[in-house]
């Protein structure tokens, strides 16, 4: 199996590609010589992230039968100060909401996304470290 993308330089400093008949624009910043018309590339590396482990993180719950009111992902990841510029650590905080969650349930369902089953997450964690923590919130 393969996967592949073709992204077009549009104008200035801005890139379209069609996935999967879903259009999305990379740009800059206006104040990095961009217009500001989608986002950076490297932030839709962190979204792929919690987007892949997020998808991962239900379909266990499900099977779990654990219903949660709310669940998000969010990710710190610390930059480099040389160039390449590119992330050096990332903590990645699932955080649910509900009632009566079971948090050893809710750990185990992160940690097989997180150790198994997220392809994203297994290829960041190849070049940096990355830990997650879960949490309930009330």
């Amino acid at each position: 199996m393969k996967h592949s993308i073709k992204t077009i330089w549009k104008e200035n400093n801005i890139f379209e590609t069609d996935l999967d008949g879903h259009n999305v624009v990379i740009d800059l910043a206006k104040d990095a010589g961009g217009d500001d018309t989608g986002p950076r590339p490297k932030k839709l590396m962190l979204t792929a992230a919690t987007g892949c482990s997020g998808l991962d993180v239900v379909e266990i719950l499900r099977k779990m039968r654990i219903e949660v009111k709310s669940f998000n992902i969010s990710i710190d990841a610390e930059l480099t100060t040389e160039y390449p510029i590119t992330y050096s650590s990332m903590n990645v905080i699932y955080e649910f909401e509900g009632e009566n969650l079971p948090l050893e349930k809710l750990e185990r369902a992160c940690a097989m996304s997180f150790d198994k089953y997220c392809g994203v997450m297994a290829l960041i964690k190849k070049a940096i470290s990355v830990t997650y923590e879960v949490r309930i919130r009330n």
